[in-house]
């Protein structure tokens, strides 16, 4: 017999199509009246799939209880897979239907890298790479593209921690440091100053401490803020001293609305582009890598220097 014919022998059957559709629906709405809204059917022949997918497999993916149906262990692993599958076959659907013509690329950013560096750069990119368009997706400095099936690829900072599945690449120095109002009164110790903590990235202090030499100071005063953009803000306008990415204030580092009196430090991993493994040779996705390693290249210098 055929080696081929040996190795379909050997492979599971795959499940219907239809009921993958379904479980998919139920995994992202979380309910089955969502799904079956979605999917513009009864919540009764959602269930029907369901059955007919769990007995393919022949145990439980999901826990049904009070009459609510949420996913188990299992169901949850089938549904991360599942869902990054469906997105894979959308997107390569996309670039076949679009052959020939402009190619759309979802890329998750954290907002403060989104509107500071990236932003920009699109003319550039888009003189650089035609017929790719980049549309930028917002996200936490956590999130990874498990959380974001839709997403395509992500820029991510020195604490994003890419699973086995991920393809990362660095290409661009992660200098952070403490800033302020320029103008300010020049405070040779930081602990006369308002620290202006960033709740989704209140490590950022640490960090510094750690990485300079410095030993951690108590703060005359604290104050806490939802996110690094409102940080940034707070600090422009003389609030206090915040702590953040130099490529998150390029431009106002330039312009001398804000300063680095302490200087910045470096972390090792640098700000990577991260694809799944599937995808990283797909066109769109090794097009944008290597422009952002060539656009990491030229930066080299152009920023504050890395030491205090």
């Amino acid at each position: 017999m055929p080696t081929d014919d040996l190795l379909l022998k050997s492979q599971r059957p795959l499940p219907p199509l239809n009921a993958l559709r379904a479980f998919d629906a139920l995994a992202r709405c979380g309910s089955l009246r969502a799904a079956a809204i979605e999917l513009g059917v009864v919540p009764g022949a959602v269930r029907q799939q369901l059955a007919s997918l769990e007995e393919h497999f022949g145990f439980a993916l999901l826990d049904r209880e009070s009459g609510r149906v949420t996913l188990n262990p299992a169901g949850q692993r089938l549904a991360d897979a599942v869902g990054v599958a469906f997105a894979i076959v959308s997107r390569a659907a996309e670039e076949i239907s679009s052959s020939g013509s402009t190619v759309r690329l979802r890329l998750g950013v954290p907002m403060p890298m989104a509107s500071a560096w990236l932003m920009p750069r699109l003319a550039a990119l888009s003189s650089a790479v035609p017929g790719l368009e980049v549309d930028i997706i917002p996200v936490a400095v956590t999130q990874s593209l498990t959380d974001r099936p839709e997403i395509d690829a992500l820029i991510v900072g020195g604490e994003y921690r890419p699973l086995p599945d991920i393809s990362a690449t660095a290409f661009m120095a992660d200098r952070f440091g403490p800033v302020l109002a320029a103008g300010q009164p020049s405070l040779v110790d930081l602990a006369d100053m308002t620290a202006l903590i960033a709740r989704n990235v209140p490590y950022l202090w640490d960090g510094w401490f750690r990485e300079s030499g410095n030993p951690p100071i108590r703060f005359r005063k604290r104050i806490e803020v939802d996110d690094l953009t409102l940080a940034l803000s707070a600090a422009r306008s003389g609030l206090g001293v915040t702590i953040a990415p130099a490529a998150s204030i390029e431009a106002e580092l330039a312009s001398g609305a804000l300063e680095a009196p302490f200087g910045f430090v470096s972390r090792p991993t640098g700000y990577r582009f991260c694809c799944r493994i599937a995808d990283r040779d797909r066109k769109p996705i090794a097009a944008l890598r290597t422009w952002l390693l060539a656009e990491g290249l030229n930066l080299e210098g152009k920023l504050p220097s890395a030491a205090v």
